[in-house]
């Protein structure tokens, strides 16, 4: 059995987490949240193509869909960007020191969101049906 629309449902479920955790100033799970959105929607998408998604890297996985899929620069900037807030927006050790809830700033969680987005879309327009 397929499961892509259960890791869309869940991508969808994670950008309104992102968002709600932006609007309570959590800035790093804002982020975090962004970061699990698009890698969710990418591992739909290749789930939907029957493939296996591999790994949290939203840039590999943007870079393993099927050659009629390949994403644009943008989309693969985005996936670049969001990778970065993968461990650092999680952990105190991401950082020389300080630890996330300190570090993350309201413009990183809204970039974070607003890369998230970019993905969402992009995946949406390639999915079945």
């Amino acid at each position: 059995m397929n499961r892509w629309p259960d890791w869309w449902q869940q991508s969808l479920s994670d950008i309104r987490h992102s968002e709600h955790a932006l609007e309570d100033k959590d800035y790093e799970w804002a982020a975090s949240a962004a970061q699990q959105t698009a890698e969710k929607a990418l591992k739909a998408l290749i789930m939907s193509q029957n493939g296996e998604p591999w790994g949290q890297s939203v840039t590999s996985l943007a870079e393993a869909l099927p050659k009629q899929l390949q994403p644009p620069q943008e989309i693969l900037e985005a996936a670049n960007r969001l990778d970065k807030h993968y461990i650092p927006a999680r952990y105190p050790n991401g950082f020389a020191e300080g630890y996330p809830a300190k570090l993350y700033t309201r413009g990183e969680a809204v970039g974070a969101i607003q890369d998230a987005r970019k993905i969402i879309e992009f995946s949406r327009r390639h999915l079945p049906g």
